[in-house]
């Protein structure tokens, strides 16, 4: 009986060998991502106020519909402008008049004063008069002009174009120039600013990476996708603007503006979106499938390797959000090693196995403006 059993084979060394489906892993071009919150604002926004005082007669809008530059919105009373107007505009006749009177004697003593028939004292009085009268006309004229602009202020226009607000007095107030309360505000919509804020220690962090040759900044100007608050993608893309040049010193962020396309005004002032922009691109990124990447007890990304002799090995990585179906792998993971996408869960680490080569396991435009859809460990 001994010796049958040491002839007996061992069932270990006759099961087959396991076989996992294996994905070459390999550097690939991504444009990495950034994901921050923001608020919409106005391009343009103006408060109408009046110019003058006066009653308010009529006004000539509908509130919340859009109007045009120069649309005309209030009507003052203009009877106490006309009158200054038409006394201003006499006032100069009457001092033109008086130059055409004061000319004719100035020349007429001057050349009497060349045959000693007047005295040097009468010619200086007759030039002295004309010039007084001359000076007249241009205070006159300044007169006219101001009861010009006056008048014409009884007539509020809009300063911009855009949508207005809500009018905060009626036909029959009375306004006054110089007032702290605006008419009614117009806001500029069409495009619309977004405005979004990111930490001045991300920012640093991302200079220096550039400044290291780990990404490459991006060129010219910068495409934004905006995220509403129900997580849809809006359907137009803006254009990063500028970057703040200063810290807040409460928060310690910095803003960044965008430039947003918004014809269909579906996006109002004061709404909160995020803002998905490429900040650089990553020339040796490293992606794997989602379904290749698990968790240990530590909660730590894990996946699992073929080594150098065959056998199975786990090993702990470290990802940086998702692209698509994939997830970024800032460490632990090197380009040419062989990552287990199929069958891994079957084989215990350490144990010889065979591998068949998987296909199309990593899509070919991780390229693209695709924004990351989470974020990782």
């Amino acid at each position: 009986m001994l010796l049958l059993a040491a002839c007996s084979p061992d069932p270990a060394a006759l099961a087959p060998t396991p076989e996992v489906g294996v994905w070459t892993v390999r550097a690939q071009r991504l444009a990495m991502h950034q994901t921050l919150p923001g608020r919409t604002v106005a391009h343009m926004v103006s408060d109408v106020r009046p110019q003058v005082g006066g009653i308010i007669q009529q006004r000539l809008f509908d509130e919340g519909q859009d109007v045009e530059a120069g649309q005309l919105l209030y009507r003052i009373d203009p009877a106490i402008y006309q009158a200054a107007y038409d006394n201003a505009k006499g006032a100069l006749a009457q001092a033109q008049a008086a130059v055409l009177s004061a000319r004719p004697k100035a020349q007429r003593y001057a050349n009497l004063a060349k045959l000693d028939a007047v005295s040097q004292q009468d010619l200086e009085e007759a030039v002295a008069t004309l010039r007084q009268n001359e000076a007249a006309v241009m205070v006159a004229q300044a007169t006219l002009q101001t009861a010009r602009i006056n008048l014409d202020y009884t007539r509020v226009s809009a300063p911009i174009g855009g949508r207005i607000g809500a009018s905060t007095y009626t036909p029959g107030a009375l306004v006054t120039a110089g007032q702290t309360t605006a008419l009614a505000t117009i806001q500029q919509l069409d495009p619309i600013y977004v405005d979004v804020t990111q930490s001045s220690a991300e920012l640093l962090a991302l200079r220096k990476q550039l400044d290291s040759g780990a990404l490459t900044s991006l060129d010219g100007k910068v495409p934004v996708r905006i995220q509403l608050e129900d997580d849809s993608l809006y359907e137009h893309s803006g254009t990063l603007e500028f970057v703040g040049t200063s810290v807040d010193t409460g928060t310690g962020n910095v803003v960044l503006r965008a430039l947003v396309p918004n014809p269909d005004r579906l996006l109002l002032p004061g709404a909160y979106v995020r803002a998905i922009l490429p900040v650089a691109i990553d020339d040796k990124a490293i992606l794997a499938p989602q379904s290749a990447v698990g968790r240990n007890t530590r909660g730590e990304a894990t996946v699992r390797l073929i080594g150098d002799d065959g056998r199975l090995i786990e090993r702990t990585v470290r990802t940086s959000g998702a692209q698509q179906d994939q997830w970024v792998i800032t460490a632990g993971l090197q380009a040419g090693e062989q990552l287990v996408v199929e069958g891994g869960s079957k084989v215990q680490v350490g144990q010889a196995v065979k591998t068949y080569a998987v296909a199309a396991a990593a899509p070919e435009h991780t390229d693209s403006t695709s924004p990351p859809t989470a974020q990782g460990n």
